[in-house]
């Protein structure tokens, strides 16, 4: 092979690795069968925070379209991003013609050990069960019937922009909220890089945070990230400039696809 045509074929080879693993698009999950309830009222006020941690969910851009999910949907807070089409199914409680909304998954709906799994303890496993803000319930049934039974399927999340790093810790503990992840809206693994440093590689935290004990101040930040789901890998280069600070969120231009 010629020498130019070789060298631009690990050019190639080498973009292709900086920007995943696979292009492919996230095509979502089959439909399967659940329950659902809300909590909260019209505003969506009590439904802010959550064990994700992506605080006020106005902000971080994913308003009142989201869910708790149940022990075993949350998945230690692997599903934290994942997006779920629902509709209301076999209950006179329906809208007609049976419509369907996507919601994002932002907290957990925990066991309720003193209620039986099927009169008050809709959280407990084995239970697939979401607990919906008003507004999205409001979306597919009539809120007084307070439990319905839906069909419900993943779906490929849709968001503006790339995805974004909310910043807490300190000198030595670096703690990272990942918030407006499309594709399939999930994170795995996550590593960090320094302007001065090799790839330190992140634990999961909880929800969707990840941290690094290490110590990055006064040093651009840049992010590599795979999918739970679909274990496409995408790198987000210098996300954050050497002037980050705890409390802050930065934004980068990648994100899933």
């Amino acid at each position: 092979m010629d020498q130019s045509l070789y060298s631009k074929c690990l050019v190639i080879l080498s973009v292709m690795g900086m920007i995943g693993t696979s292009s492919a698009a996230y095509a979502g999950g089959p439909w399967r069968r659940a329950s659902a309830t809300f909590y909260g009222d019209e505003t969506a006020r009590e439904t802010m925070g959550g064990a994700c941690g992506y605080g006020n969910l106005w902000n971080s851009g994913y308003g009142a379209a989201t869910s708790a999910l149940s022990t075993v949907l949350f998945n230690d807070g692997y599903s934290c991003g994942q997006c779920f089409q629902i509709r209301c199914v076999s209950s006179p409680n329906c809208y007609y013609g049976s419509p369907a909304t996507v919601v994002t998954a932002t907290n957990i709906c925990p066991p309720n050990w003193g209620q039986n799994s099927n009169n008050g303890g809709w959280c407990n496993p084995p239970r697939a069960h979401f607990d919906l803000t008003k507004p999205a319930f409001m979306k597919i049934a009539n809120w007084k019937a307070g439990i319905i039974p839906i069909s419900y399927r993943r779906v490929a999340c849709k968001r503006t922009g790339g995805i974004r790093f909310k910043f807490e810790g300190n000198g030595y503990w670096l703690l990272v909220y990942v918030m407006n992840v499309g594709g399939a809206g999930d994170i795995k693994t996550m590593a960090v890089k320094g302007s001065r440093t090799n790839w330190i590689n992140m634990s999961h935290n909880w929800g969707a945070s990840y941290q690094a004990f290490s110590s990055l101040y006064g040093q651009s930040l840049s992010f590599r990230l795979t999918s739970y789901t679909t274990r496409q890998t995408i790198y987000a280069w210098n996300a954050a400039p050497a002037s980050w600070s705890a409390g802050q969120t930065y934004k980068s231009n990648a994100n899933f696809s």
